[in-house]
């Protein structure tokens, strides 16, 4: 079964670019072409959401970030893999469908076409549900860091609406894409973040009804753009990046809203953590450099240790720039830093773990917020040179060993998904063997060489040894952003 959109991309030129085309059609199959075993213990469903529209009436976004949100759905049973995806119907996705032209402005630098004059004074914002989906309190919800969730039928993936989690989210809220679970309160954390000259951030803890039962709000100075935090059983850690925000061009409709964002490195990047019983939030700096995405976080006595992915400064496409065709040499690396913390003394420590150019950090789930061993990452295929992630990358940072597979020169690897062996049929996910090598990873590999996609499933104490599985797909999926595993569906 499919739905089918017209649209074809010329792009597909047998490399990174046709990672970048427009998924038109809905699939509804099992997976077939299986190279290895699928180990018969996977049970349950492996979500993924990412920006699936890249084009609307034939006129291609300028990032990709402004893609449409698209669901991808593998669910396990018995050795067997199905495969779903699934457009998240927002209403700004109907609107664009039924009118087949962009109605709307990208945040990340997609304009409608007209020019300026076109897109003078058009603040409105489209909620573009692209980033996370994730299964809590018996609900399927797609996540986008600047609006409410949009909930889904868990098996079907058709949308149910905007949610807005029992009237605890008013119309213009947000509600980060980037949630942490806690196995030690087997709570689902997340926080929303209200910007300007004083940035407002709520910090919310759900039970596993999807019930909240914690909300502390805390301001600090000046503007945040914040993706991602750290956990431990204390704190919730955000990174103030140093950057400032220049709405004029925005208003004028000469840029996206995310092209308006200026790095200052005279600036330090400024550590809030913000104590999770609700307080005082206590402020530490560190020199410049841009967060996107924390590996983990745990307290040791007197010091916290956060493990993160540093840019030397904000990785920003240049209005003109085309990301199909992206000089990754122009642009910093990602790079595994791993950071100490003494709140008592203020002392701020860090170290780059590799030179590597890195992205999607895991750990093992019953690790979050607590000291563990190995972290998990997307990475690259050359140890030093910033290029597309291409690989499986796991580093000890106990020891430093590290294991390492590529499917390179052709393939591209997005998140990996930690999955522990011995899971039963609705158990979270840390209730599963709490060994940090004992379970899978599950990984999306575009191949350049077929123009297609494929599922990889690693065993977690041998990566270097290849995937167990291999389940090739009919067709691509388009570069996706993050993930999540429930043994519920």
């Amino acid at each position: 079964m499919s739905h089918d959109w017209s649209f074809r991309s010329p792009l597909h030129d047998g490399g990174l670019a046709g990672g970048t085309e427009s998924l038109t059609q809905e699939y509804d199959y099992w997976i077939e072409d299986v190279e290895g075993t699928v180990p018969t213990d996977l049970v349950g469903t492996l979500y993924r959401n990412g920006p699936g529209r890249l084009e609307r009436g034939g006129v291609p976004l300028a990032h990709p970030f402004d893609g449409d949100g698209m669901i991808c759905a593998f669910r396990f049973e018995k050795g067997r893999v199905h495969f779903r995806n699934r457009y998240v119907r927002t209403a700004g996705f109907l609107e664009e469908e039924k009118a087949n032209r962009l109605l709307y402005r990208g945040v990340f630098g997609t304009q409608k076409p007209g020019g300026w004059l076109a897109n003078f004074l058009d603040i409105r914002v489209k909620n573009i549900a692209n980033t996370h989906v994730i299964y809590w309190g018996g609900k399927l919800l797609a996540l986008w860091e600047a609006g409410l969730p949009y909930c889904l039928d868990p098996v079907t993936l058709e949308t149910i609406g905007l949610d807005n989690l029992g009237g605890l989210l008013k119309e213009r809220d947000a509600f980060a894409a980037h949630p942490r679970f806690d196995p030690q309160t087997q709570r689902l954390v997340n926080f929303g973040v209200k910007p300007g000259l004083r940035t407002r951030i709520t910090l919310y803890e759900f039970d596993a009804s999807g019930q909240c039962v914690s909300q502390p709000v805390f301001e600090i100075p000046g503007f945040a753009f914040i993706h991602d935090f750290a956990l431990t059983p204390n704190y919730a850690i955000v990174f103030q990046n140093p950057v400032q925000l220049n709405p004029l061009p925005y208003l004028l409709g000469l840029r996206g809203a995310a092209q308006c964002i200026q790095f200052n490195a005279q600036e330090p990047t400024r550590v809030w953590l913000l104590p999770r019983r609700g307080g005082t939030p206590q402020m530490l700096t560190m020199p410049a450099c841009f967060v996107f995405h924390h590996a983990n976080a745990y307290e040791a006595g007197d010091e916290i240790h956060v493990e993160s992915i540093a840019y030397s400064h904000f990785p920003n496409l240049e209005p003109g720039m085309d990301f199909r065709e992206v000089n990754f040499a122009a642009l910093p690396s990602s790079l595994l830093w791993r950071i100490q913390l003494n709140p008592k003394t203020k002392a701020v420590d860090w170290q780059v773990v590799s030179d590597r150019p890195c992205e999607f950090p895991v750990v093992h789930p019953a690790k979050v917020g607590q000291p563990y061993r190995y972290t998990y990452l997307a990475a690259g295929h050359d140890p030093k040179t910033n290029a597309p992630l291409q690989a499986l990358w796991r580093c000890n940072r106990q020891t430093g060993e590290e294991q390492f597979w590529s499917a390179g020169p052709r393939g591209f690897a997005s998140e990996p998904i930690f999955v522990p062996r011995g899971l039963q049929k609705g158990d979270f996910l840390w209730q599963g063997a709490q060994g940090e090598e004992d379970g899978w990873l599950l990984q999306v590999v575009y191949d350049a060489s077929c123009h297609k996609s494929q599922l990889l499933i690693f065993d977690a104490a041998a990566i270097s040894a290849g995937p167990v599985a291999r389940l090739r797909l009919k067709h691509h999926i388009p570069y996706g952003l993050h993930g999540s595993f429930t043994t519920v569906v």
